[in-house]
């Protein structure tokens, strides 16, 4: 097999972005639903505020990507509600996927241009701004994930290699 294009690792990575939220979900669903909404000592404060800030910047990066420039509030709550929340962003992650895979290949190598949240004119690379997507996910749920520790959750193995098992896995019981 051949190297991967940006196309199809950025399509791998978002699967890998989906599938770690669900681990975490499984972890926090273990929770006291009222622990989700108490202080936490995270830079958004609560566990729930901060899966709805992941899921608020990917929508920002997604409509970035797509030639918009949102101006979003960041101090908000976006989505009040636990099982809308969680149903948005696995709704978030499979439509950027899906919407990845409808683009060519050249898109993956161009700039996009937006307006910042203050207002500045900035370019970014496609794949710069996919990367930074993806890190930034995986940063927040490492920090919700050791916030659920804490407070007595079974600590979640979210890790790449851990999904490419279970990839793997799958691809081996359908043979």
């Amino acid at each position: 097999m051949g190297a991967l294009s940006w196309k199809q690792f950025f399509i791998y990575q978002t699967d890998y972005q989906h599938w770690a939220d669900e681990v975490l979900f499984e972890c926090l669903d273990r929770l006291d639903p009222k622990a989700l909404a108490e202080p936490q000592g995270l830079h958004f404060s609560t566990i729930h505020q901060t899966i709805d800030h992941i899921l608020v910047v990917a929508q920002l990066w997604r409509l970035r990507l797509q030639g918009e420039s949102p101006i979003l509030d960041y101090k908000r709550l976006h989505h009040p509600d636990w099982r809308e929340l969680k149903a948005a962003l696995r709704q978030e992650m499979r439509g950027l996927q899906h919407w990845l895979e409808t683009k060519p290949d050249a898109f993956f190598e161009s700039e996009i241009a937006y307006r910042s949240s203050e207002g500045k004119e900035r370019r970014n690379w496609v794949r710069d701004v996919l990367t930074h997507i993806m890190g930034h996910m995986v940063h927040h749920r490492g920090q919700v994930s050791a916030a659920a520790t804490r407070l007595g959750a079974p600590a979640p193995e979210m890790d790449y290699i851990y999904y490419k098992r279970a990839v793997d896995a799958a691809l081996a019981q359908k043979r």
